[in-house]
């Protein structure tokens, strides 16, 4: 962890953190924003591979939603990564995945992790290259969900990164 990571503490969410995961999520406009019902779900079903960063008075400033593919079982499916705007710069992000990574293995027993990024997300291209290089892993793409796929108006395909196996 770097000085400008140690003054965070990296856990589980809980469902009061949800809010707080809503808002980052809004904030970045970057991701996908789903409902705010949704962010609390997430925080209840899925905290075990799922994880937030606090501050020092334990507010939520980052966080990193996964689960644990059912047709894959020791694939975590990263589903979104954001930090607060007030803290980003300072490798969170990366410890979040580094920290969940490693959580979700020991207890999980997963292998590798999944990802999707659109094209041109160099902030999300870079993070998960660098994930896959600090852990010794292959990386794969391809496209998974083509623009065609998504009902809702334009939207970017959705290129499927496939990293593993986790060699630590």
């Amino acid at each position: 962890m770097t000085a400008a990571q140690a003054d965070l503490q990296i856990d589980r969410p809980a469902v009061a953190d949800g809010a707080a995961l809503w808002r980052i999520a809004k904030d970045s406009e970057a991701l996908d924003l789903n409902s705010s019902y949704s962010y609390l779900l997430w925080c209840r079903d899925f905290a075990g591979t799922s994880a937030v960063a606090r501050d020092a008075r334990g507010e939520p400033v980052g966080f990193v939603t996964g689960y644990v593919r059912p047709e894959r079982p020791h694939t975590l499916l990263v589903w979104q990564v954001a930090v607060d705007d007030a803290y980003r710069g300072r490798g969170i992000a990366a410890a979040l995945l580094d920290g969940l990574a490693a959580r979700v293995r020991r207890e999980y027993g997963i292998t590798g992790v999944e990802t999707t990024i659109t094209p041109g997300n160099t902030a999300s291209e870079r993070l998960f290259g660098a994930f896959a290089e600090r852990h010794g892993a292959r990386l794969e793409r391809e496209v998974l969900f083509t623009a065609g796929l998504f009902p809702d108006g334009p939207h970017d395909p959705e290129v499927l990164y496939r990293i593993g196996p986790l060699s630590h």
